[in-house]
């Protein structure tokens, strides 16, 4: 039997197409295999969102081939879409797929590895993805990812329900909804449809438990969608934004169309209606023409928000960008901006997590082992716990014991009968 092993980098999109790749391989009798060393074909899913995710495919392809030469490397994503012909003079790569080849490549390596069917399908994560929109029609002066991934593409709603029928059926209890501007679902759509009236749809599927939602776009959240967001029984209070920046002026030169009272606004009304929710957010810094001035409304922005983390990325100049030809913040100021950031939101996860002890939250069990077993909660805090060591994938409830900057420890209370499939 044929095994397989899949490396993602960037995104939950990537994420959830690797889920569904693992999926159809395993049915088509190919072994899903952890160790990189021993497999024998080695699917890379690449992101050129920055300099730095470029630069860590190559590494990571230069690595593969000393810890395993004999492995047949397969290499798509949008790395591959920027920069095809150098993959393809790689002579250690196998085979090569754009984003627009994605959808053939489940089919021609089967095709090529002559197997045809499997048996037991073990899960490629405790939670399963679901990727039901790509590409972006937004033009921000930073992103290259509308001209590798393309226009705003979603899934027509019978294949998303279907497919959230097949996953509940194998017994997953969350499924995360991912896209690339996961807040554009179904405006392509005929009829025209949206995300809203996807997911009051989805809350009524029978047997469902749970839905996380990657990256929202704050643009599209209106107050009728803050309401439904707060108040789903079934929709993870957790909700990530990309918001960018705290400086109107750079959020202009970015070409984002939000200024920060907007963002103050709607942080403030789904932390008002979602108080135990988890809010996070993408910060940018060092986009070109950022002063230090602007750097501190971003700084103060973030410090007097709801927002209870956030992911820090230095500006990297990328091709075919609106901003690519303007001289970028210099990378020595940039990495002492980005470190204030990330300090402060070191604090105020720290801060959020403390808020929960004593209090039990219900949770996903992500794995067992070594005695402790690790949680993720509802609302997006990864938890060691003791107590019984259920497999991944099954419900739990736990309660917060103890919280440091560095880990959070709990006790797991509840462990509902059942197998997870």
């Amino acid at each position: 039997m044929i095994s397989f092993s899949i490396r993602n980098f960037g995104c939950r999109v990537n994420q959830a197409e690797a889920f569904s790749w693992a999926e159809e391989f395993q049915g088509r009798g190919l072994r899903l295999e952890e160790d990189l060393g021993r497999s024998q074909i080695i699917l890379v899913n690449t992101c050129t969102l920055t300099g730095r995710a470029d630069r860590d495919v190559r590494k990571f392809l230069r690595r593969i081939s000393l810890l395993n030469p004999t492995a047949r490397v397969i290499v798509t994503g949008c790395s591959v879409e920027r920069s095809r012909r150098e993959f393809e003079e790689n002579p250690r790569i196998w085979r090569v797929f754009t984003n627009t080849e994605k959808k053939n490549l489940p089919a021609e390596v089967l095709a090529l590895t002559g197997e045809e069917k499997g048996s037991e399908i073990l899960p490629f994560r405790s939670r399963a993805l679901l990727k039901i929109q790509d590409g972006c029609n937004c033009r921000c002066a930073f992103c290259v990812i509308p001209s590798v991934r393309g226009r705003s593409v979603s899934s027509p709603r019978a294949d998303v329900f279907n497919r959230l029928r097949h996953l509940i059926g194998r017994g997953f209890r969350e499924i995360v909804l991912a896209g690339i501007n996961l807040s554009s679902y179904g405006l392509d759509l005929e009829p025209r449809s949206s995300l809203l009236e996807l997911l009051r749809d989805v809350e009524k599927l029978d047997g469902l438990s749970r839905i996380r939602l990657s990256s929202l776009d704050p643009r599209c959240l209106d107050d009728e969608f803050v309401d439904f967001l707060a108040g789903s029984p079934k929709i993870c209070p957790h909700f990530h934004l990309s918001l960018q920046n705290g400086s109107d002026r750079i959020l202009a030169l970015m070409g984002r169309k939000s200024t920060s009272r907007g963002y103050s606004r709607l942080l403030d009304s789904l932390r008002r209606k979602s108080p135990d929710a988890a809010l996070g957010a993408d910060i940018l810094i060092g986009f070109p023409d950022e002063t230090e001035a602007d750097f501190q409304k971003t700084r103060r922005f973030l410090e007097a928000s709801p927002i209870d983390y956030f992911h820090v990325f230095p500006y990297s100049p990328r091709p075919g960008t609106g901003a690519v030809s303007r001289k970028p913040v210099d990378s020595k100021t940039a990495k002492e901006r980005a470190a204030v950031l990330r300090k402060l939101s070191q604090e105020k996860q720290t801060a959020f997590r403390r808020r929960f002890i004593g209090r039990e939250l219900e949770g996903i069990v992500i794995k067992g082992e070594g005695g402790r077993t690790k949680v993720l909660t509802t609302n997006y805090i990864p938890v060691g716990a003791h107590g019984p060591l259920p497999p991944g994938g099954r419900e739990t409830r736990l309660r917060i014991t103890k919280v440091s900057s560095a880990a959070v420890s709990g006790e797991i209370v509840v462990f509902p009968p059942g197998d997870k499939g």
